[in-house]
């Protein structure tokens, strides 16, 4: 069946094969009257396939698409709850901070729990701010990553510490993940050996947080630089020196999954725990208080910026603010306890460059990491990490030399002493009128002589790998940085059995208070020498087990 076209003036097959989109060949061939598709064809008539709708250049054949209401469009990239809708509810669980140790937590949580109707809500103190770990951003680099702390999220402390300088809180979704070096060693046995925890109970839980993390050693695989440097210190007495285990996803895109956030933040732990259930999720919410009936938990009490009061109700409380805020909250919330705040422990820390001759060296040269974790007899750790900016970067031209700059970090084991605290200064409130924490913190004899052993270290290491230490004035440039640049405070709400000389139980909850759990670092009773973030991951996700078996 066809139809009939008349053609205009000016009209010829090759415009109406164009203006009603109909192939020229099936339209010549429909019109063998006419021999040529640039003849004007005015008057005639032309035969044209069916079905068939004509229609004129202005006119549009489909109907428009609807519009997206604005209320569709996500104002955020995580769904948020406003504090107000959250003290209208009574939790199962709420947790306090959204870091490593609180962001783990909620993962787990979700993961056992799944959508089962169980009410879990987390408080983050500051806003949001970044989706992913910095060094993840295009722009960032190994060099800035390391400084990266704008001031509307970060709380220089230290200026107020005038014993513990160093500490540099974050207060963002997320917390220190967001510009953490990633570095997850396990803490050693000989270490884990005086925890009230059995030592494969904490394998167990290692190898949990190893796999959600993505914790690899192949992050410098392949890489020249680790590989000759390492082969140097093992042939010299570093026999246990190994590839730097990093929290980073190196696998590749399959199937449409995408692989895009290489260094782990806890924006993953949110990202997995959304995956699998909802939950109510609020920023800029302070955490005051708990609130205790005298008998156990029962809320938080939270405050927004606004310096409005509100109390959300909650069966089990977990606190994940870090090693300072947690013992700050405690103590605001006057829960009794002789070890909360106390055993303040962290890494003391020496820093030095160090530049190395690579002639000779195969390509790729690539990334420079490498370990050496401390020992029994050697309570330090050392980390090298380079070259320059070169160990994590995204587009700059690395260029082509022989010499280059080295990272040189030694970080050695610090004595828990009762004496070294986070407390509460009453004469000095903060902006939403609570006392502000202080630290008293000092090194002991015994750590200043693991500082000694350290420097020695980085001058015998530094020869194993012919290394050229930098100097000043004709002395090696070894320094130490101030207390608390470690970032790896731990130890103020410690577990242990004794409530004596810990905060909590070997399951986290505090002595006593039935539903009040903490999930950070300051759970930690020692750290060693060894970055302490994988150990308070794997505790976390331990805690949220046991309260998991608690409400069931």
């Amino acid at each position: 069946m066809l139809n009939i076209y008349i053609a205009d003036n000016e009209d010829t097959l090759l415009k109406i094969s164009r203006k009603y989109q109909v192939e020229l060949v099936q339209l010549m061939s429909l019109n063998p009257h006419i021999d040529r598709s640039d003849t004007i064809i005015a008057g005639q008539r032309v035969n044209l396939p069916s079905p068939f709708m004509p229609r004129n250049e202005d006119r549009v054949v489909a109907p428009f698409c609807p519009p997206v209401p604005q209320e569709d469009f996500l104002p955020d990239w995580i769904p948020l709850t406003p504090v107000e809708q959250m003290a209208a509810t009574e939790y199962d669980v709420l947790i306090v901070g959204s870091g490593a140790g609180g962001g783990a937590a909620l993962w787990r949580l979700c993961e056992q729990w799944g959508d089962n109707g169980k009410k879990i809500g987390i408080i983050e103190r500051g806003p949001l701010f970044l989706p992913t770990h910095v060094a993840n951003i295009a722009t960032i680099n190994f060099d800035n990553f390391r400084v990266y702390a704008p001031p509307q999220i970060t709380n220089l402390a230290g200026n107020k510490l005038p014993q513990y300088p160093g500490l540099k809180l974050i207060h963002a979704l997320g917390g220190r993940t967001l510009i953490w070096g990633a570095v997850t060693p396990r803490i050693p046995d000989f270490e884990l050996a005086s925890w009230p925890i059995p030592i494969s109970e904490m394998g167990l839980y290692y190898n949990i947080a190893e796999e959600i993390m993505n914790v690899t050693t192949s992050y410098t695989k392949d890489s020249s630089i680790t590989q000759i440097l390492l082969k140097r210190l093992r042939e010299n007495g570093y026999y246990n020196a190994d590839d730097i285990p990093v929290a980073t996803d190196l696998d590749e895109t399959r199937s449409g999954r995408l692989h895009s956030n290489v260094f782990f933040s806890s924006i993953l732990f949110l990202a997995r725990a959304l995956s699998m259930r909802p939950f109510d999720l609020a920023v800029n919410a302070y955490a005051a208080e708990v609130i205790t009936d005298g008998r156990k938990t029962v809320g938080v009490r939270v405050m927004t910026p606004d310096k409005i009061s509100h109390f959300i109700k909650a069966k089990t409380v977990v606190l994940a603010a870090s090693a300072t805020q947690t013992p700050r909250i405690l103590l605001n919330s006057r829960i009794p306890g002789k070890a909360i705040g106390r055993y303040l422990t962290n890494h003391s820390y020496l820093i030095t460059t160090a530049s190395v001759n690579t002639r000779g060296f195969s390509e790729p040269l690539g990334a420079l990491g490498i370990i050496v974790p401390q020992l029994e007899d050697r309570p330090f750790q050392l980390q090298l990490q380079g070259p320059e900016q070169y160990f994590n970067y995204n587009y700059e031209k690395k260029p082509i030399k022989d010499d280059w700059e080295i990272i040189f970090f030694t970080s050695g084991k610090v004595e828990a002493r009762y004496e070294n605290r986070v407390f509460l200064d009453p004469n000095r409130l903060d902006e939403y009128g609570m006392p502000e924490m202080q630290v008293s913190f000092s090194y002991s004899e015994k750590d200043e002589a693991v500082l000694q052993q350290m420097y020695d270290a980085v001058l015998q290491s530094s020869s194993a790998m012919q290394l050229r230490v930098a100097t000043m004035n004709g002395v090696p440039a070894i320094c130490l940085m101030p207390a608390g640049t470690d970032n790896h405070e731990a130890g103020t709400c410690r577990m242990g059995d004794d409530p004596n000389t810990s905060a909590t139980n070997r399951h986290g909850q505090i002595h006593g208070v039935p539903g009040l759990y903490i999930a950070d670092s300051s759970v930690l009773p020692s750290i060693g020498a060894t970055n302490p973030t994988l150990s308070t991951v794997a505790l976390a996700i331990r805690t949220a087990d046991y309260i998991i078996r608690q409400l069931q």
